[in-house]
């Protein structure tokens, strides 16, 4: 790897270490998370200022993403086609059941969130942006459950199988069973696997030439609703999963 490559992929790194403290942090914080000598890091996120990527706070010595990252991610949301068709739709199901509702895509062995909807009462513990394990939430189960055999099959066996909780699935064969009763169900529901005292129940996003656009979410605090009650919305997530294959562009 060229000596280019390796700063620009450093500088990358720092940039998606700096979405982690959305309020900003000091140099100093952004060395020690990174790994990298302070030196590195204090030219690398000077660099990124001087560019537009990261904000420098001069009274309080702090970094933070800057605008143009917003702007670039504003272009990627609506050339895809998420900001004219997910939120609508997020919005109609967040209505109908009264609950917090997301939708998420795949990259690599991870989902990425895209759009979230707060119900009326409680706001959800995902912001747009998060980024999370297939095997822990339950939209990544269920674009797995979506997915072919034999692709799940490499996607599981280079997963790295990371608790986020104590109810996280951390056995490749707990997983397969969570997907295969997905693939029957067509949802899948996980409980505090991603954050205690949540639930939630998702469903894939299966464009028409069969490609996995994503996945939608209903999520809840339990003392709001639990299994049985997150059960009712099946019918309302098929909707918004069908509303949601019709419209987003096949990428």
């Amino acid at each position: 790897m060229s000596g280019g490559s390796s700063t620009l992929i450093k500088g990358l790194g720092l940039l998606r270490l700096m979405s982690q403290y959305p309020q900003g942090a000091p140099a100093a914080v952004f060395a020690k998370e990174s790994g990298m000598p302070f030196s590195t890091a204090y030219r690398l996120l000077n660099t990124l200022t001087e560019a537009g990527y990261a904000e420098f706070d001069a009274t309080t010595k702090q970094y933070r993403v800057g605008l143009t990252v917003f702007e670039l991610s504003q272009r990627v949301a609506s050339a895809r086609g998420y900001n004219g068709s997910v939120i609508p739709v997020l919005k109609t199901l967040s209505a109908a059941t009264n609950e917090s509702c997301l939708f998420s895509v795949r990259d690599g062995h991870e989902t990425v969130t895209i759009h979230t909807v707060d119900g009326p009462e409680f706001r959800q513990t995902t912001d747009p942006g998060d980024r999370l394990s297939l095997h822990m939430s339950s939209m990544g189960k269920a674009i797995l459950a979506a997915l072919p055999e034999t692709e799940v099959q490499q996607l599981v066996s280079g997963m790295q199988f990371e608790a986020r909780t104590e109810h996280t699935a951390v056995e490749p064969g707990r997983l397969l069973e969570q997907i295969a009763a997905g693939r029957k169900d067509g949802y899948v529901y996980q409980r505090e696997e991603v954050d205690l005292g949540m639930n939630a129940i998702a469903r894939a996003v299966v464009g028409p030439t069969g490609a996995v656009l994503g996945a939608v979410a209903i999520a809840a605090p339990l003392f709001r609703a639990d299994r049985d009650q997150l059960m009712t919305h099946r019918e309302a997530l098929a909707e918004a999963s069908q509303r949601l294959a019709a419209t987003l562009p096949t990428v």
